[in-house]
């Protein structure tokens, strides 16, 4: 088939299938393309495709100011300890040429302590080989690792029951029956699966509890939380595009001079979420439809989601956690939990659901927090190539967001990168957090039709300088964040103290590769705060609660919430860097049924376990 009538083809199904205002951005982007000549432009082409146009939202807002750091940015080198600390697993994602779609989107990892021993286990999803390949999978699972304390880890895969073999994306974690131990859903390609934590180890109930999904899709990043604010933990699910074998050698996509290669979502149909309620008998009801989170292009009546990211989170503070999620070149979700069970999805309204110029992104991690401990909550979440990271901080109203990347110094040197993983963190524990981004292209081959592009990508550290009263980011040179800078092929991430010294060490996926395990090595001399909380009732992990701890002045806060990045989980206890601070003033817990608990603090640099009264 020639080149145009594969195009005109792909155009076609384009029109069913996404958001139009990637048109928008198609359309101012046809003359630059043309200039810089064929070979380029099919390179660059790999970024979007048009679509047909909807009605937008217009939003007014001032333009960014200009950000003048005038803060010395420190040193906060990371180092590689991967091999060092016992982590000997490799991603496998079942390629063997025939580039099938979800092979490059890698899987995730989480930190939460599996054996209640007050420190942070490690699990690495893994994929697995082509049933049509006719490989066996013996020893491809994914991998548990036991944590001693001090950041050296053992597998207790096996041992502990948690070996499942899947093709496997993203995970979740939570204490899903209210007994104290952590239980987890792996999300994936076909059936999904949930391991109850036991005395025993690690049960699959997934078929009594009614989560497995729809074999034909395909999940990624997930999210337990409770919804309906009855105590218990409903699970969030985010599915990505319809696809199969058959589909992906249907769009055929190519890259001249390069041959097959990993094909763009536009050319996939959208799918829809799922959204399970927690009956509290060890069983789930899919309330998807009824709770409001089914999405049609009303154009067309096709599904628009096509899920990556997600993150549940308290944003008007009503006691009620409503739902972010980042969607892959169509229009973001967020869903405002109206207190009756069901949400309204206002994502276009509060100035959320596209980037700066009204285009939808190649949105993928997301994170979220208060990156000026003014109050005004940002989301961060990474975007594809040639997109900047997208920072939507709120302007003085928790229901209306600008994107204030470019003003804050992160959107220039963002722009570049293909940004998966996404963590705001206090990297230096000088009390402001701080932005780290994984990054790592799709294709092997790009770098042979756009220049601009390669593989491998190192990751980025924005440290948030805090000049004038404004949260101003500065991009750390390689020199001074140690082998976070060493290219990879960067898919998720996570973070946690693995080695109890008070600081934030981060994991990141490769797809297809050797994860990177990173010790925070910083020397600031900074003084910190861990806070771990106990809730009562089934919710004793305490999802949802939100602290806020006062130091020197200074009010910052902090939402226990495992799920975030992309297709990650990171440890449940918060950590407070106090800067040059000995004492707190106040620590404030809003635990999740709403009560207040006003905490003494005795003390810095340790862990403070706290347990609702």
């Amino acid at each position: 088939m020639r080149d145009d009538e594969t195009n005109n083809e792909q155009d076609l199904e384009l029109t069913d299938a996404d958001d139009a205002v990637i048109g928008v951005w198609f359309k101012r982007s046809v003359l630059a393309f043309a200039a810089i000549g064929a070979l380029v432009a099919i390179g660059v082409s790999w970024q979007r495709r048009p679509a047909e146009e909807e009605p937008q939202v217009e939003i007014e807002q001032e333009a960014p100011e200009t950000v003048v750091v005038d803060s010395e940015a420190p040193r906060i080198p990371f180092t590689d300890v991967t091999l060092e600390a016992g982590i000997d697993f490799v991603h496998t994602n079942g390629a063997e040429g025939e580039k099938l779609l979800p092979e490059t989107m890698g899987s995730g990892a989480a930190f939460f302590d599996f054996d209640n021993d007050q420190d942070q286990d490690l699990l690495l999803v893994n994929s697995n080989n082509w049933p049509h390949s006719g490989k066996h999978n013996f020893g491809v699972h994914s991998r548990l690792y036991e944590n001693d304390g001090t950041g050296r880890f053992t597998d207790v895969s096996r041992e502990t029951g948690l070996d499942a073999s899947l093709y496997g994306t993203g995970i979740a974690v939570g204490d899903v029956d209210g007994d104290g131990r952590t239980d987890v859903f792996l999300a994936a390609v076909g059936e999904n699966r949930l391991l109850r934590n036991t005395e025993k180890g690690f049960v699959d109930v997934t078929r009594r509890a009614g989560v497995a999904g729809d074999a034909a899709t395909w999940s990624t990043s997930a999210a337990f939380f409770d919804a309906d604010n009855d105590g218990d933990l409903d699970l969030y699910v985010s599915n990505y595009v319809k696809w199969s074998r058959e589909i992906d050698r249907e769009v055929g996509y190519q890259l001249t001079g390069v041959g097959k290669a990993y094909g763009p979502p536009v050319n996939y149909e959208g799918t829809q979420p799922t959204f399970y309620l927690n009956r509290g008998d060890g069983t789930f009801a899919d309330a998807s439809e009824a709770a409001g989170m089914r999405v049609l292009n009303e154009a067309s009546g096709v599904a628009v989601g096509k899920g990556l990211g997600v993150l549940p989170i308290d944003l008007d503070s009503d006691g009620l956690l409503d739902l972010f999620v980042a969607n892959d070149t169509v229009r973001n979700f967020l869903f405002h939990n109206l207190g009756d069970g069901t949400f309204e999805e206002v994502g276009e309204f509060w100035g959320v659901a596209y980037g700066r110029e009204g285009e939808a992104t190649g949105a993928m991690g997301i994170d979220a927090g208060y990156l000026r401990n003014d109050g005004e909550l940002a989301f961060g979440i990474g975007n594809f190539a040639n997109e900047m990271t997208s920072l939507y901080l709120s302007q003085g109203d928790p229901t209306f967001y600008a994107d204030e990347a470019i003003g804050e110094g992160i959107g220039a040197p963002s722009r570049l990168a293909l940004s998966f993983g996404l963590l705001f963190l206090d990297a230096d524990l000088d009390g402001r957090l701080d932005v780290v981004q994984t990054n790592g292209h799709l294709e092997s081959e790009i770098n042979a039709v756009d220049p601009s592009q390669t593989y491998e990508q190192a990751a980025q550290l924005f440290w948030n300088a805090g000049s004038s009263g404004r949260a101003g980011f500065q991009l750390l040179a390689p020199e001074s964040v140690g082998d976070l800078a060493q290219p990879i092929v960067g898919r998720g991430s996570a973070y946690a103290d693995i080695d109890g010294d008070g600081d934030l060490d981060v994991v990141m996926t490769q797809a297809g590769r050797r994860p990177l395990l990173l010790r925070n090595d910083q020397d600031r001399g900074h003084h910190w705060l861990r806070v771990a909380l106990t809730g009562k009732a089934l919710n004793r992990e305490a999802i949802g609660a939100r602290l806020e701890l006062t130091a020197a002045g200074v009010t910052q806060r902090r939402e226990v919430m495992p799920s975030r990045s992309y297709q990650s989980q990171s440890e449940r206890p918060a950590t407070f860097g106090l800067g040059d601070a000995t004492a707190i003033d106040a620590l404030r817990v809003i635990w999740p049924d709403g009560s207040v608990q006003e905490v003494a603090v005795e003390g810095v640099d340790r862990l403070l376990e706290i347990v609702q009264p």
